[in-house]
C-alpha cells in the first residue's frame, strides 16, 4: 500500500511496528457496525488495527448470515475478531460454554476474549476456559481486573492471573478499564492517568509488551504513548479515533509531536534560525 504523503517526510516518532506485529496492537472496540461501516473501517485503518471486539453482548443480537459475513470481511483484511468477554461470562455462569466455542467458530470468529469481570470465575475455571480455546483452534486474550469498582481485584492475584495466562499460551492481556475508561483500573472517576496503579501492575510483569492497557479516551493514550512509546498495546478504541490514534502514536498530533520536536538535538539550532 502506498501512503498519500510517503516520502514528503519522516514520522516525528519513527519505530511504528507493522503487521504481522508483536506489539504496538490496536484493539477497536465495536458497539454495532454493519457492513458498509466496518468495510469503510478496513479501508481507511485495516494497517492500523490489530482486533475487532463485539463488545458486551451485542453479537447475539447480529443476524447470523450478516455477522459471518462480517467477520469474513474482517479476517480476510488481517484483523482477528473476537466476541465480547461478558458473552464469554454469560455461556460459563450457564454451562454452555462448549456450546459458545462452538457457535464462535461457525460465525467466524478468529480470536476469543477470556474474562472475569462480571461473574466470579475459579481459577481452575479460568484455565480450563484458556485451554479449550486454544484447543478449538482461537487466539486467545485474557482480561485482569472487574467493571464494578468496589471488587477491585488484589494485585497479587492480578500477577498471579497475568502470569498463568501467559504461561498457558494467551497472546496478551487486557487491563480492565470498560468502554467508559473512567473509575476502574488504572484510571480516576474523571479519567485521568493513575500512573502509580500502573507501576503497580507493572511491579510484577517482566515483560509490559503483553499487556493490552484500554485507553478508550485521548487523554488516556497521551499518557501512556508518551509513558511506553509508539508500540504500546492499546484497547477499546472507538472505530472513529483509529486514525486519530495513530498519529498520535506517530507524533502528528501536538503532544507527542511537541515531545518529539523539542528532543532533536537540532531544535536549538533550527529554532534561532526560524526556517523551515
Amino acid at each position: 500500500m502506498a501512503l498519500a504523503w510517503e516520502g514528503v517526510f519522516e514520522m516525528p516518532c519513527p519505530g511504528r511496528s507493522r503487521k504481522p506485529r508483536k506489539n504496538g496492537f490496536t484493539m477497536v472496540i465495536d458497539k454495532g457496525l454493519g457492513l458498509p461501516r466496518t468495510q469503510d473501517l478496513i479501508e481507511t485503518a485495516a494497517e492500523v488495527v490489530d482486533d475487532v471486539k463485539l463488545t458486551f453482548g451485542t453479537s447475539a443480537f447480529y443476524d447470523g448470515d450478516l455477522l459471518k459475513r462480517k467477520n469474513e470481511m474482517l479476517r480476510a483484511a488481517g484483523i482477528d475478531c473476537m466476541p465480547g468477554g461478558t458473552f464469554l461470562e454469560v455461556s460459563v455462569w450457564q454451562r454452555r460454554y462448549p456450546q459458545f466455542l462452538k457457535r464462535a467458530k461457525d460465525l467466524g470468529f478468529s480470536m476469543i476474549e477470556v474474562s472475569d469481570g462480571t461473574i466470579e470465575m475459579s481459577a481452575e475455571t479460568r484455565k480450563d476456559c484458556i485451554k479449550r480455546a486454544l484447543d478449538a483452534g482461537f487466539r486467545v486474550i485474557s482480561e485482569i481486573g472487574k467493571k464494578d469498582p468496589s471488587e477491585k481485584v488484589s494485585l497479587s492475584l492480578m500477577h498471579e492471573q497475568i502470569a498463568s495466562d501467559l504461561a498457558l499460551g494467551v497472546y496478551k492481556v487486557i487491563v480492565e478499564a470498560r468502554e467508559a475508561g473512567k473509575n476502574v483500573g488504572i484510571y480516576d472517576k474523571d479519567g485521568k492517568t493513575r500512573m502509580d496503579e500502573v507501576d503497580a501492575i507493572l511491579s510484577g510483569v517482566k515483560d509490559p509488551d503483553v499487556l493490552v492497557w484500554e485507553a478508550p479516551l485521548k487523554n488516556q493514550q497521551q499518557d501512556l504513548i508518551l509513558r511506553f512509546g509508539v508500540n504500546v498495546n492499546l484497547g477499546n478504541i472507538p472505530p472513529e479515533d483509529v486514525l486519530a490514534l495513530e498519529a498520535l502514536r506517530q507524533g502528528l498530533r501536538g503532544d507527542t509531536l511537541k515531545r518529539a520536536y523539542l528532543a532533536d538535538p537540532e531544535f536549538g539550532s533550527r529554532r534561532s534560525r526560524r526556517t523551515v
